[in-house]
């Protein structure tokens, strides 16, 4: 089988995993039942297969979380592509000094649409690089400059650090949209996985404050609700990739403990807002295999209830991440298409 850069991106992502696979998760999920006994590799899309026989089932917690976030990743894509530039703006409180990639593909240009990026990775791993080449080719495609931040991770820095910094980074677009030749009237979100929980986290900061348009979020398998880690899903949902334990672990880890159903802290949870009115028009993506698939399906509903305008696509066959890992397959390549055509629509010019 041949691997093509992003899918090593991605097994790169799990490789140092690899070197601990005996070791137990810190957390355990009670026994699901499997679909009438149907293996749940039998339900993945074919396309799809392939790259799992090189990713084991492994848990993310304490004992691995540094080899996993010592992984390697590709480099930027070289020139004539657009390259990254790293910038240093000031963060949330006690982050005197956060780092913000920027690709710019037309410096000199004025009233460009732009894009405020936030990475994957569970909350607890991931920066920038993960996503730069394919940032790299939506700056270029898109004409519009991307930010991609790199916020603060937990369980060092707890909510609401990570947060503070991604809304601190949307502060300074708008602050410096003169500089940067940015129009504040044309500025997205893009997020994928605990990313796109962030994206949703603050939009709803911005929504409250009142004081940061956004014109439209693009939300990749979004991260949304801490009570996902409360009950283990059915044994098909989740088997692949992000599975419940990491998901407990990277939600324990923002919180500061464990997740529990009553509450969480305000700000925290997207999907425990009292109300999405007033949030700009979201496009929501996941795969009917992945662990976030049940509170992306809700949280698209209630967006609908509340009068935002939303387009939601649910991938039969599909895991956590099956896009940027198998981005040549026919489900991927309808995926990447549904969200870059959305932003690209959300973002021209009035």
């Amino acid at each position: 089988m041949r691997l093509n850069r992003r899918e090593l991106a991605a097994m790169s992502f799990f490789s140092a995993l690899i070197l601990t696979s005996g070791a137990r998760a810190e957390t355990a999920a009670p026994a699901a039942e499997p679909v009438a006994g149907i293996d749940p590799l039998i339900l993945v899309d074919p396309e799809l297969r392939p790259i799992l026989e090189h990713i084991p089932p492994l848990d993310l917690g304490m004992y691995n979380l540094e080899a996993v976030r010592a992984a390697q990743f590709p480099p930027a894509l070289p020139l004539p592509a657009i390259q990254p530039q790293d910038r240093f703006i000031r963060g949330g409180a006690g982050n005197p000094r956060l780092r913000v990639v920027v690709l710019d593909p037309a410096p000199q240009a004025t009233g460009k649409a732009a894009i405020l990026h936030i990475h994957g990775g569970g909350l607890v791993v991931g920066k920038p690089e993960v996503a730069i080449a394919e940032l790299q080719q939506l700056a270029a495609d898109l004409g519009a400059i991307i930010v991609s931040v790199d916020y603060r991770l937990a369980p060092e820095h707890p909510f609401p650090a990570g947060l503070d910094d991604a809304y601190a980074a949307l502060e300074w677009m708008h602050r410096s949209a003169g500089e940067l030749g940015i129009d504040p009237t044309r500025i997205a979100l893009l997020g994928e996985s605990a990313g796109a929980g962030l994206a949703a986290a603050v939009a709803l900061r911005a929504r409250d404050r009142g004081e940061l348009p956004i014109r439209f979020q693009a939300l990749r398998y979004p991260m949304l609700d801490d009570r996902t880690a409360l009950q283990a899903p059915p044994a098909h949902v989740g088997t692949f990739i992000w599975n419940w334990q990491s998901n407990s672990f990277g939600w324990a880890s923002v919180l500061g403990r464990k997740p529990v159903m009553d509450a969480a802290p305000e700000g925290a949870v997207p999907a425990r807002a009292n109300s999405l009115h007033g949030l700009p028009a979201t496009w929501i993506g996941v795969g009917t295999l992945d662990l976030f698939a049940r509170e992306s399906m809700i949280f698209a509903g209630r967006l609908v209830e509340a009068g935002v305008p939303v387009e939601l696509s649910v991938v039969p066959g599909a895991y956590h991440g099956f896009d940027t890992m198998v981005p040549e397959a026919r489900v991927s390549a309808t995926f990447i298409a549904s969200w870059r055509s959305a932003l690209r629509r959300a973002l021209q010019a009035n």
